[in-house]
Formats: C-alpha cells, sequence, structure tokens
C-alpha cells in the first residue's frame, strides 16, 4: 500500500519539528535515508541560496552517500539545525567511517535553508540545533511507510508563496518498472503560484483537466490579497527547496542529473523562479533497492521525467494543504480559504 509520500520509497522516514507562537512561525524538516545512507547529489539554481555541505555531493569528490537532509526555516541560521541531525546520526555510529573504532564517524548532513525570518513576529526565533535534533527524532520515531504531515508544518510552518500562504508537499509514483520514485517539497517561493488571469494553480495545468474559479471569486481573492500584501512589509526573500527519492540504483552523477531535471517541476509550479532573491535548491537521493533495466535505454529518461512531475505535484498539494496566517509578523491567505476545494 502506498501512501503518495516521500515515505514510499522503502525506508525513508520524514520527521518534522515545528515552532509556533510566541512570536515563532518556522520549523525543521528531516529526511532521513535508510540504515547504510543513500547515494545523494543536489543541484542549486536559485541567486541566494542558503546551504551546508552541499560541495560534498559533487560527484567529482569523496562522500558517496549519506543518512539525513536537512531542510529549514530560519534563513542562514536555522543551517544550525543540522548540527542536532549531525550528533544524532554519531549517536547511532552512523556517518563517514574515519578510525578504527565504529565510534569514529562523521556523519555528512547537507541542508537547505528558507528564508521565514520575522515572519511569527520575532525576528530572532529560528530553529537551531535542538530544533533539528527534534526533527531527526520524529523521523526515526515513525513507522515505514507512514503517511507524512503537509501544509504548515516543520520547514513549511512559516513558507510562503508570493502572497499566499506555502508549506510543505510530498507526492510519489510506481513506475512501470517497478521503480519507486518520491518528492518532498518545501514551498516557499518569491514567485507566484497562482495564474493572475484565472486563480487557477500554475502546478495544475499540467495535471489534467482544470476546474477555473469563477470570476466573481477570483476578483475577491485579488482584493483580499492585495490587502494582505499592503500589511506585510518585508520583500519576498524566500527559496523553493526539494527532495527527490527512488530506490533506484543510481551513481552520484545519474542523481545530480535527477536533481538538475527536478528543477523543471518547480518551474512549471512557479513563476519566476531562480530569482536572485530565491535559494531553489534541489537533492536527489537513491537508495539502490532496485536495478535500473538495462535493457531499456530510457529507463533512466522515465525517471528523470518523474522527478520533475512529482516536484510539480508535490508543490500543488503544499499550497493546497496550507492553512491562512495572521499575526504581528504579516498576513498570509490560503489558496483553500480564497478559492475552495473545486
Amino acid at each position: 500500500m502506498t501512501v503518495d509520500a516521500l515515505t514510499d520509497v522503502a525506508g525513508v522516514r520524514v520527521g518534522h519539528a515545528t515552532c509556533i507562537g510566541d512570536g515563532w512561525l518556522t520549523g525543521t524538516t528531516v529526511v532521513l535515508a535508510p540504515e547504510g545512507g543513500a547515494v545523494a547529489a543536489v543541484d542549486v539554481r536559485g541567486g541566494g541560496p542558503g546551504t551546508k555541505e552541499t560541495d560534498a555531493l559533487d560527484p567529482r569528490n569523496l562522500v558517496q552517500k549519506v543518512d539525513a537532509i536537512v531542510l529549514t526555516g530560519g534563513s542562514a541560521y536555522g543551517l544550525d539545525s543540522a548540527s542536532g541531525v549531525m550528533a544524532w546520526l554519531e549517536a547511532q555510529g552512523r556517518g563517514v567511517r574515519v578510525g578504527p573504532d565504529p565510534t569514529h564517524v562523521v556523519p555528512v548532513v547537507p541542508a537547505a535553508c528558507v528564508f521565514d525570518l520575522g515572519r511569527g513576529g520575532d525576528f530572532s526565533a529560528r530553529p537551531d540545533a535542538a530544533t533539528g535534533r527534534a526533527a531527526v527524532e520524529a523521523a526515526a520515531a515513525s513507522a515505514a511507510g507512514a503517511r507524512v504531515r503537509e501544509g504548515c508544518v516543520g520547514a513549511g510552518t512559516g513558507a510562503t508563496t508570493g502572497p499566499l500562504k506555502g508549506g510543505i508537499g510530498t507526492a510519489s509514483v510506481v513506475l512501470d518498472s517497478g521503480v519507486t520514485v518520491a518528492a518532498l517539497v518545501v514551498a516557499n517561493a518569491a514567485g507566484s503560484v497562482v495564474d493572475p488571469e484565472t486563480g487557477v494553480l500554475y502546478g495544475e495545468l499540467f495535471q489534467g483537466r482544470v476546474d477555473y474559479p469563477e470570476v466573481q471569486v477570483h476578483e475577491a481573492a485579488r482584493r483580499r490579497l492585495a490587502e494582505s500584501q499592503a500589511k506585510n512589509a518585508r520583500p519576498p526573500l524566500n527559496t523553493t527547496l526539494a527532495v527527490v527519492v527512488t530506490d533506484a540504483e543510481l551513481s552520484k552523477a545519474q542523481a545530480q542529473k535527477l536533481a538538475g531535471t527536478a528543477h523543471d517541476g518547480i518551474a512549471r509550479a512557479v513563476r519566476p523562479v531562480h530569482l536572485l532573491h530565491d535559494g531553489d535548491t534541489v537533492f536527489a537521493l537513491a537508495t539502490g533497492a532496485r536495478a535500473l533495466d538495462a535493457e531499456n535505454p530510457l529507463a533512466l529518461n522515465d525517471l528523470l521525467a518523474a522527478g520533475a512531475d512529482l516536484v510539480t505535484r508535490a508543490i500543488v498539494r503544499a499550497v493546497r494543504a496550507a492553512e491562512s496566517v495572521a499575526g504581528a509578523g504579516g498576513e498570509w491567505p490560503s489558496y483553500e480559504e480564497l478559492y475552495g476545494g473545486r
């Protein structure tokens, strides 16, 4: 049984740590790989990224596998949450072996952040090492194949998409070959996810038949968004993050190609993308449980295409799962409040 989430890839777990109230509107999400780690790669295309340990994922470099990926709020400050994940992994003896003793490990924990500073009202309220540890412990404690909470949780707690509330979304598919591909996103874009002429989510234009909002509903939504934007003093310094995971056996170079093509999924759902004020980053993980079909030269292409499609679908799900937020840091209506679940 699948749950249409990142956890449909066997052995992969997801944990959120959500910080809300008293000036907080932020959090951290950890993607925990199976025991033994997963081949990992990354593709960074935003002009203002905030990342940690991404150089280690270059196919030319030493590290082949990682045990966890950290997605976090708090801009560059929030990258400290990766330290808590490292400490937890070290305690489990998981990481790159660097000495004769099994405990002599250095966990490599790539991380990327989104900008959500001050959205809860307190600019200094951001994730730290304790937040990261809470998120990885939640991942480890979750059941195999568990559903993944979407919307305003974890790294998506303070996320916005233009004038709308953003959040966490996830999706998966099993290809005809039997290979599973899945994606999880933090939708927090400076660009818009909504067609300004119709009110349709851009990402839904790639998912078949579209149910367009009534004209009066769209006009009311535009007025509400204009009012909300007038209350938000800070510019949209945002980022969309994604983790694409497969159970296929991939090299680091192939995983990097998967991360790169998955950016197409962001471009279908957000306009414009990869701006100077974005830090758009996609990680790819391959657990290696299934070999690609050597007799099918298009097997890798099918996987690459699926990764992009799933990122688009996950962004749509993130926006539709988000809930409106209004407080000292600003006001961000949700898409569902404005347009309903047509």
